[in-house]
């Protein structure tokens, strides 16, 4: 396919290596306002904004992924396979169902379970596993630590329902999953397909276990800089 997209109308060049990719629109033009140096918007398609700057002298891209498993497959697919990008590290939010977890807590997703269906079209005889890029996982480990934020690693549910029953939700624990966001999964995938590096790292906005805990959309917009300078580290 050439270039500009469907989804995208950067050029060729216009996209760094790695990509930081929130799901909010207004969250990537934060972080490039806030952390790059001289950032450059190289896509606006839908109003998805996509910038590339430098960071500490590394040049480093960051790009909204929409909500949802179809959204983040798309612009990570077209990514991956047609601007040469080589790493996609999302940087989101999930709901914690881990008892161990707080809101503000950290979730570097080892693998990604799913109640979706997005590696059906890879039609294969049994039932793939998500999950992240060692290299990425290892890198962010250390830089999480080195932080002195708290964390977890391990699996994670990516659903393709927001407003789940809380009973259905929690059955998931049993099973070691952490936290639930929406997006892990199909990323993880696209990478596996086309030999490319995913990771997700998720600030924990609302938890299961404590529901008076939880934060404001402006909040999950502009206040989540651990994590996106955790990215940023390791890209």
């Amino acid at each position: 396919m050439p270039i500009p997209t469907p989804h995208i109308n950067a050029k060729a060049g216009d996209f760094a290596e790695t990509v930081l990719m929130p799901g909010d629109p207004l969250r990537s033009k934060f972080i490039a306002e806030t952390f790059l140096e001289n950032p450059v918007l190289v896509n606006n398609v839908r109003g998805v904004q996509g910038y590339t700057g430098t960071y500490k002298g590394k040049r480093v891209s960051v790009m909204a992924s929409g909500m949802g498993q179809p959204a983040i497959g798309i612009y990570s697919y077209e990514l991956f396979a047609f601007y040469d990008v080589k790493n996609i590290i999302r940087i989101g939010s999930c709901g914690s169902i881990d008892p161990e977890l707080h809101v503000r807590d950290i979730v570097i997703a080892q693998a990604a379970c799913t109640n979706g269906s997005y590696a059906n079209q890879y039609e294969l005889p049994g039932t793939f596993a998500p999950i992240a890029s060692f290299e990425l996982l290892e890198k962010a480990v250390a830089a999480t630590r080195a932080s002195g934020v708290n964390f977890k690693v391990g699996n994670i549910l990516s659903s393709d329902m927001f407003y789940d029953d809380a009973a259905s939700a929690m059955r998931w624990t049993k099973m070691g999953v952490l936290g639930i966001e929406m997006e892990s999964a199909a990323l993880y995938c696209n990478a596996a397909r086309l030999g490319k590096n995913g990771l997700c790292i998720c600030t924990v906005s609302d938890s299961f276990n404590y529901p008076e805990e939880n934060t404001t959309a402006e909040e999950r917009q502009n206040s989540f800089t651990k994590m996106m300078e955790i990215a940023l580290e390791i890209a």
